[in-house]
C-alpha cells in the first residue's frame, strides 16, 4: 500500500475509473464550503492522482446541488473576530502537489498549484461557485459549467480583494473590462453568460456536467498523449504568466490587511445576518489638503 493510499479523506470523496480520477468536494448541507482540512484533502488527493499512472486527467466537482459557496462562514467570522489561525497539513495529508519544472510561479501557489499538475485538471461545475471556490475554477484547466448555475466572486461584498491570484487569471480569460466588471460588483451570472464570456468552456444541462467532463478525459486518454499534454500545459501557463507568485503573494498581503478593515467585519455581519452590506465610500483623495 503507498503512502497515498489508505487516508481517510473526511470533505472529499476520491474516485478513480480508468482513465479519470474525480475529486468530489464533499460538504453538500453547506455547499460544499471551503476549509483548511478540505483544501489539504484536495491537494493530498492531487498529488495522488499525479502519481497514479491510471489517471490521465482529473475531474474536480461538488457534491449535492453547489460546487463551492466559497469560505466556510464560521472561517471568514472567527478571522474577522481575530480568533482564526491557519492550520498547516501534517502527517497523512501531507503533499506537495505540481511539478517543479513547471516553475516557482506556478508550482508554489497555494491553490494555483493545479496549473503546474502535468495532467489535465478540469472543473465540473454542477452547481453554485462563489467566493474562493473562484479562484479554485480558474486554476483549472477547462472548465465545464451546468447552464443554470451560479457564478458570483463576491469579494468585495465581503470587504475582500481579488484572492489567490484571481487578479491574474480572471483577466486572462475574459479581459480586464469584464474581470473588473466581475470583481466590482460581484454579480450573479449564469453557467451560459459565463460560457458567453469565455470563462468557461461550455455550458451544458446540470445532469450532464460530470459526464461530459469525465468523457472528455476519456476521449483525451483515447486520443492524445499524456506526455505531449504535459510539455503543452508547461508550455502554455510558462509562455502566458508573468509573475503570478508575485501576483499571489501581493494578494495574501492584501487579504491580510483586509481582515483588519471595518469593510470585512461588515461583509461577513451583513451575510450573516441577511441584510445588505452598509459600506464606508473612499474618502476624498485631496479631503486633507482642504483648507480649515
Amino acid at each position: 500500500m503507498s503512502a497515498h493510499q489508505g487516508v481517510g479523506y473526511e470533505e472529499i470523496r476520491y474516485e478513480v475509473a480508468d482513465p479519470v480520477a474525480t475529486i468530489t468536494l464533499n460538504r453538500p448541507a453547506v455547499l460544499n464550503a471551503w476549509t483548511d482540512r478540505m483544501s489539504f484533502e484536495v491537494r493530498h488527493a492531487v498529488s495522488r492522482a499525479e502519481s497514479d499512472p491510471a489517471v490521465v486527467g482529473i475531474v474536480i466537482t461538488g457534491a449535492g446541488r453547489g460546487f463551492c459557496a466559497g469560505a466556510d462562514m464560521n472561517r471568514l467570522a472567527a478571522i474577522s473576530s481575530g480568533d482564526h489561525r491557519t492550520e498547516t497539513p501534517t502527517g497523512e495529508l501531507a503533499s506537495d502537489p505540481g511539478d517543479a519544472a513547471f516553475g516557482d510561479d506556478l508550482h508554489l501557489g497555494t491553490y494555483t498549484y493545479l496549473m503546474s499538475v502535468p495532467k489535465p485538471v478540469i472543473a465540473a461545475i454542477n452547481g453554485p461557485v462563489a467566493g474562493m471556490g473562484v479562484p479554485i475554477v480558474l486554476a483549472c484547466d477547462l472548465r465545464f459549467m451546468a447552464e443554470d448555475a451560479i457564478l458570483m466572486t463576491a469579494f468585495a461584498q465581503r470587504g475582500l480583494i481579488a484572492e489567490w491570484g484571481t487578479s491574474w487569471m480572471l483577466p486572462r480569460l475574459t479581459g480586464p473590462a469584464v474581470a473588473l466588471d466581475l470583481l466590482f460588483s460581484s454579480r450573479k451570472i449564469s453557467g451560459t453568460q459565463a460560457a458567453a464570456l469565455h470563462l468557461v468552456n461550455a455550458a451544458l444541462p446540470g445532469a450532464e456536467v460530470l459526464p461530459h467532463a469525465q468523457q472528455y478525459v476519456r476521449d483525451l486518454a483515447a486520443t492524445s498523449s499524456p506526455a505531449s499534454m504535459a510539455i503543452m500545459k508547461r508550455q502554455v501557463y510558462q509562455q502566458l504568466h508573468a509573475g503570478l507568485l508575485a501576483a499571489e503573494r501581493e494578494a495574501r498581503g492584501l487579504m491580510v490587511e483586509s481582515f483588519g478593515r471595518p469593510d470585512f467585519r461588515e461583509g461577513v455581519s451583513s451575510f450573516i445576518e441577511r441584510r445588505a452590506p452598509r459600506f464606508e465610500r473612499l474618502p476624498s483623495p485631496a479631503a486633507d489638503a482642504l483648507p480649515g
